[in-house]
């Protein structure tokens, strides 16, 4: 019996509880999961691939189902290689909603079989974005609302050594 595979990709910069309740909610739904950290995007990232990928595996470590990696280039080639027919995307709120729809039909165009599944967050994460936690972060707010443990050791080290060399 073949398995499904889902994907949930992101930038991840860093993981936020909103991506965890997500992530939990797609491994209920789907026989593997791969949490995959975008390499090369567009955006400017505060952390390595590689811390991205750390903050991902710790997140993951849980889940007998879920698999945290990165990948590089189009989505929808990395689906494929993957063997996966389903994309897992997340929106926090309707502002979300034409950016995630427009690209849900473009990667179908490019690769008929594979569907977008968008899920919510708890609305206790809903307002909850990377940017916002870095922006907190940067400025010595308190972040264990919005982010793990580990994630809220790895910002303070980083801004710690920014502060650093400037």
């Amino acid at each position: 019996m073949r398995k499904l595979t889902a994907i949930y990709p992101g930038t991840f910069d860093p993981v936020t509880l909103g991506h965890l309740d997500v992530l939990e909610r797609a491994s209920k739904m789907f026989d593997r999961v791969i949490i995959a950290a975008s390499e090369g995007s567009a955006k400017a990232t505060l952390f390595t691939l590689s811390e991205r990928l750390e903050m991902l595996k710790s997140a993951a470590a849980k889940y007998k189902n879920v698999k945290a990696e990165s990948f590089e280039g189009l989505l929808v080639h990395y689906a494929e290689k993957k063997d996966a027919k389903v994309i897992v995307r997340g929106l926090r709120a309707i502002s979300d909603f034409e950016y995630e729809f427009q690209m849900a039909l473009t990667n179908r165009k490019i690769f008929p079989e594979l569907e977008t599944v968008f899920l919510m967050p708890n609305e206790k994460y809903s307002y909850i974005s990377s940017t916002f936690v870095r922006e907190i972060s940067k400025y010595g707010g308190e972040v264990s609302a919005f982010v793990p443990a580990l994630v809220k050791r790895m910002l303070r080290r980083k801004y710690k050594k920014l502060r650093e060399f400037k």
